[in-house]
């Protein structure tokens, strides 16, 4: 069996072996498993049924990590993204006003724009263009992003109406009787995080899996001693799986095939159209870059080897997405948590696809693992991946502020595509000014990205 593994994936070839691949496609998908308890509430603001969407977010999961696997024999990882859901259910449907089914279409005709363009390397194009001082930059911001988005989900970092952001305020939630239900588990997470440390500093295989396993089995221990009470009205629920419901399927025949190209003429669908497949296209690109660069995937020339492959599930993934009834399906940055465990090939890939199509049978387990307990993982991730940045010379300003921008957006403005738009203006700003050599070194590529990106902000 190792050896058919081996010859399939190429895995002496990658310097990996079995038990390495599986244990990363294991951390992977923990680490965004939450998406399988996000996604059908999302999309049930905008009238989708919960029970369809479950089925249909599993299933695209599944699908996509496995073309990416087939296509590119990559560890990378996709499922239903998150934003590009909210805009989904929250300004497409509610807000503009157009039918669930309406929208299914958009991401459905975005997933056949993102096919043409993957056949035709125009986004290929685009990742070779962009300079190493970037890609070095998208990979340290993807880490900032993803360890902020930890400190989130674990309540180590909390809104604040004057500052915006501030933590997590422990003497207030002990006076009011929060802390039983949500302090706790920020403790928890805190003290996740250090165990992952713990064992990452002692060199422990599978360190980051470990670590969710342990807060979330700390956080059960906890709940049946009395110090973590789930309160509903505060979003924190029980620990423990809840197998009352058995371990049905939820039925995809609400959601599937369910795509209205009725308004596919109008201005206002073009534009919807056009907003899901920019955000998509520089999420995943910069994702890829993100990752593909922690994992020393890149070639000498900064270029993503089988890079066609991988875009092409992607796009793939969305269309069949949209066909079973959820929002755009793309590559996780989550799959950096599977990199960091070792995981080099599609091998990490497919065990995480088969986990997806095991979560449609034992979801009551994949869906009580709480946000708090896949937060370390999170935060310890950012902390491997923040060190690319070590790689961009800060002594040569012309490559060091443009890497800084988009270094800094990405945590700051919530988004990877906004820290690659920004990030490549001022890149071609920069070294325009500077003049000379700087000027001749900017691809056409970058000039026409450059433009691109200016008129998304003025026209969308």
């Amino acid at each position: 069996m190792n050896q058919t593994l081996d010859r399939l994936f190429r895995l002496k070839e990658h310097g990996t072996d079995v038990k390495t691949e599986v244990m990363a496609g294991i951390t992977t998908f923990m680490t965004m498993a939450y998406i399988l308890a996000v996604n059908p509430p999302i999309l049930a603001a905008a009238g989708m049924d919960a029970g369809a969407v479950f089925t249909a977010t599993a299933l695209a999961s599944m699908v996509a990590t496995l073309f990416m696997a087939w296509f590119s024999n990559y560890p990378f990882v996709l499922a239903p993204g998150m934003g590009l859901n909210a805009y989904f259910a929250y300004t497409v449907v509610l807000s503009m006003g157009y039918t669930w089914q309406v929208a299914l279409a958009a991401v459905f005709v975005e997933g056949i724009i993102f096919i043409v363009l993957s056949v035709t390397n125009v986004r290929e194009a685009i990742f070779n263009a962009i300079p190493m001082s970037l890609k070095h930059a998208v990979s340290g911001g993807i880490g900032l992003f993803i360890a902020f988005i930890g400190l989130q989900n674990s309540n180590l970092v909390v809104s604040n109406s004057s500052t915006m952001v501030s933590v997590y305020p422990f003497h207030s939630s002990i006076e009011t009787g929060e802390f039983s239900s949500v302090g706790i588990t920020v403790v928890l997470a805190f003290l996740g995080t250090l165990f992952t440390a713990m064992l990452m500093v002692r060199k422990v295989k599978g360190a980051i899996l470990f670590g969710i396993l342990g807060t979330w089995l700390t956080g059960i221990a906890c709940q049946l001693t009395g110090l973590y009470v789930p309160n509903f009205d505060l979003g924190m629920y029980s620990l423990l799986p809840d197998f009352s419901g058995g371990l049905s399927i939820p039925s995809l025949a609400p959601t599937l095939m369910q795509v209205d190209f009725s308004q596919v003429l109008t201005l206002d669908f073009i534009v919807v159209v056009l907003a899901f497949l920019f955000v998509d296209m520089f999420d995943t690109l910069g994702t890829l870059i993100g990752v593909a660069t922690k994992a020393d995937m890149l070639d000498e020339d900064g270029k993503l080897p089988k890079i066609r492959g991988a875009l092409m599930a992607d796009a793939l993934g969305t269309s069949v997405g949209a066909l079973l009834g959820t929002s755009t399906t793309t590559t996780y940055v989550e799959s950096s948590s599977g990199v960091s465990e070792g995981g080099r090939t599609g091998l990490t890939a497919v065990t995480s696809a088969i986990l997806f199509g095991l979560a449609l049978f034992l979801s009551p387990v994949f869906l009580a693992i709480p946000s708090f307990a896949t937060a370390p993982a999170l935060i310890i991730v950012g902390f491997l991946m923040v060190s690319s940045v070590l790689k961009v010379d800060f002594n040569d300003l012309t490559q060091a502020i443009p890497a800084y921008i988009c270094l800094i957006a990405m945590p700051f403005m919530y988004s990877i595509s906004e820290g690659i738009a920004l990030g490549t203006i001022s890149y071609v700003v920069i070294n325009v000014i500077a003049g000379g050599e700087k000027r001749k070194g900017i691809s056409p590529m970058m000039y026409v990205l450059a433009v691109l990106f200016v008129l998304k902000y003025v026209a969308l």
